[in-house]
């Protein structure tokens, strides 16, 4: 089927990908327009782990600061290039992960930086709560599992669903970000302070 101009246009305006991208998408796709962009993420995380081992020394440090003036935040985003760290692009992908961490309060990057004796005592609450609305041990197990998936979306900060589009994680939106700028770009460090609150950090 032949793809009009105004589709790629529309579809390039939604993903950020590249026009040539977008035509390929949408022909793979016979057209439709959901697909193709499932059908971009896909190749924008195939894209992303293909580039995940290569050095990103450049970058820049991503601020948020809350209206009211008591919510701030700092978080290292790094690339490859200096050329690309100053691009509209990535500095608009470090303002929407400081408002992220503002908005959301992670504790962590990612589910491996998750600390052990927290997720111990969060499971433990889960299993004593699945214990005590009566169910078996292997059906308790199964429950704990789940939970604890959710509570990696709550707290880690690449898993949490996006606050401009809770369709999208902070995952995606690095995926979408790397396929579209052509290099290795990773979340680093971050710090979120709150006036009167305990220090929330992370390391990569």
């Amino acid at each position: 089927m032949s793809i009009s101009a105004s589709q790629v246009k529309d579809l390039r305006d939604k993903t950020g990908a590249g026009m040539m991208d977008c035509k390929k998408a949408l022909a793979e796709c016979g057209g439709n327009e959901e697909k193709a962009i499932a059908w971009l993420r896909e190749k924008g995380i195939a894209k992303a782990a293909k580039r995940a081992g290569r050095a990103a020394s450049e970058g820049l440090i991503g601020s948020y600061i809350h209206s009211n003036g008591k919510i701030g935040v700092m978080v290292e985003i790094k690339c490859e290039t200096d050329f690309v760290a100053r691009s509209e692009r990535f500095q608009e992908f470090a303002k929407n992960v400081a408002m992220q961490i503002a908005a959301a309060a992670p504790v962590c990057l990612k589910a491996e930086d998750v600390p052990a004796d927290l997720l111990a005592k969060e499971r433990e609450i889960y299993k004593n709560q699945a214990m005590a609305e009566g169910k078996p041990e292997q059906i308790a197990e199964k429950i704990v599992e789940g939970r604890v998936k959710k509570f990696y979306k709550e707290v880690c900060l690449l898993e949490q669903p996006f606050i401009k589009d809770d369709k999208l994680t902070i995952q995606d939106l690095l995926n979408d970000l790397v396929s579209v700028l052509g290099e290795n770009v990773q979340v680093g460090r971050f710090v979120r302070m709150a006036l009167g609150e305990d220090q929330q950090d992370a390391a990569e």
